[in-house]
């Protein structure tokens, strides 16, 4: 029987693209699309927040009509069945975790269903598109509410919390993510500092980051991370 007792899991674009949703680096993913220095950073939205929420609310809408897909579920029946803790750090905006089932969750660039207001710094649930019209269900100032989302040169949420995540964790699986945007990138390292036992890498093709991993399977995500669901769960019990 291998055993975990907390398994730590970052997801990346590539979870959710046979989902429908771009990735971001690609052939053919957003930044082939848009520039995103021009629609993702607070300096943007201040010269341009019509443009900018134009840009997010296609998003949005794209995401709506998504669904979650066979790697969503098996993470989210790894979280429900295994005899250990399972937490999931998503570099991702959409809610495919979520309604795959998934509920230990740390969004660390924010998510495309909620709001932020500018002014009073309340989180709202939002839906449905966003305008310089918005109202905030909070402090109930107009013209104040952007996108929930870290953009570039902003912080990411959750790093008190995904840094205990990781001191702690004793299998590191990284799925769908290309390994070269940083802090994610370096997740890997800082976990098998702390002492994990096993780093996993389970993606399209090998990442930036593939040396720093001791496990390795290669293919698309629907197939590959149930497979390796399974085996985690069989393996774990007596």
């Amino acid at each position: 029987m291998t055993h975990y007792e907390n398994v730590v899991i970052l997801t990346g674009a590539g979870i959710s693209a046979e989902s429908g949703l771009d990735t971001f680096r690609d052939r053919g993913g957003i930044w082939e699309k848009y520039d995103l220095m021009e629609l993702a950073t607070p300096e943007a939205f201040a010269q341009n927040p019509a443009r900018v929420h134009e840009f997010y609310n296609l998003r949005r809408e794209t995401v709506r009509k998504a669904r979650p897909n066979a790697a969503h579920y098996a993470l989210a029946r790894l979280e429900q069945e295994y005899p250990g803790k399972v937490h999931i750090i998503t570099q991702n905006v959409d809610s495919l975790h979520e309604r795959a089932g998934a509920r230990n969750l740390c969004h660390m660039h924010g998510e495309l269903n909620k709001a932020r207001c500018q002014g009073c710094g309340a989180v709202s649930q939002w839906p449905g598109p966003l305008s310089q019209q918005s109202v905030c269900p909070a402090c109930g100032a107009a013209g104040q509410l952007r996108p929930h989302i870290v953009w570039f040169g902003e912080a990411p949420f959750f790093m008190t919390e995904i840094n205990h995540l990781l001191r702690k964790c004793d299998i590191f699986i990284s799925i769908g993510t290309s390994g070269s945007v940083y802090p994610a990138a370096g997740f890997v390292q800082a976990a098998y500092e702390h002492g994990a036992k096993q780093t996993v890498e389970l993606n399209l093709a090998p990442s930036d980051g593939k040396s720093l991993f001791s496990i390795r399977h290669y293919g698309k995500a629907t197939r590959i991370v149930p497979e390796f669901v399974a085996d985690m769960i069989r393996n774990a019990k007596p």
